[in-house]
């Protein structure tokens, strides 16, 4: 898609603030910091529209992007942050999770993982989460930029291993400042616009 208009509908602290209508969701989740702002932000060829942060921990509600009048990005909290209280984790849980779980808009999880490393405990809960609910989950392995292109192909290797991926699944590396990995993203999001 080419996208010409994007724009942060509602940024929601509660189930409430969901936006209302049929439009047709795309969710974006991964660990803190692990680029899902970066991501979102190449594929509607802004700079900053998802408010991204050096520091984890930053998006601490569910933000809805409105991408061309036609479906909706959006962008879950990072999970895996220590530096929040134990409330406010349990607090965002359960948004995150009835979100996931109840929302009928939502068409798609995309799980973002950090290419450098090996899958923690945490991406493998959500792939078995997206997995339980979706048949296909498609994993974007970011920061690609960071790691010599002969690395590439041990990396992806890593993380099919280590999140257990089955056949039907696909794994794109991306990097937010070269853009690789973007147009192959938009092929398969491109199926779920009406």
């Amino acid at each position: 898609m080419n996208v010409t208009k994007s724009e942060l509908i509602i940024t929601a602290g509660n189930k409430s603030q969901f936006p209302e209508g049929e439009t047709v969701e795309i969710a974006f989740a991964g660990k803190s910091n692990v680029g899902k702002s970066s991501l979102i932000n190449t594929l509607i060829n802004r700079k900053s529209l998802a408010r991204t942060s050096s520091q984890p921990g930053k998006t601490q509600t569910i933000n809805f992007y409105g991408i061309q009048d036609k479906i909706n990005f959006v962008d879950l909290p990072g999970y895996g942050y220590a530096k929040v209280s134990k409330t406010q984790r349990e607090a965002w849980g359960k948004l995150i999770e009835s979100y996931l779980s109840e929302r009928e808009n939502l068409k798609q999880v995309v799980l973002l993982v950090d290419c450098r490393h090996e899958p923690g405990e945490n991406d493998k809960m959500m792939y078995n989460w997206i997995s339980h609910y979706h048949e296909n989950v498609i994993v974007v392995a970011t920061k690609l930029d960071k790691i010599k292109r002969s690395q590439v192909p041990k990396h992806i290797s890593i993380i099919r291993k280590g999140l257990g991926l089955k056949p039907t699944d696909k794994i794109i590396p991306f990097s937010a400042s070269t853009k690789q990995g973007k147009d192959e993203l938009w092929e398969i999001l491109d199926m779920f616009v009406e």
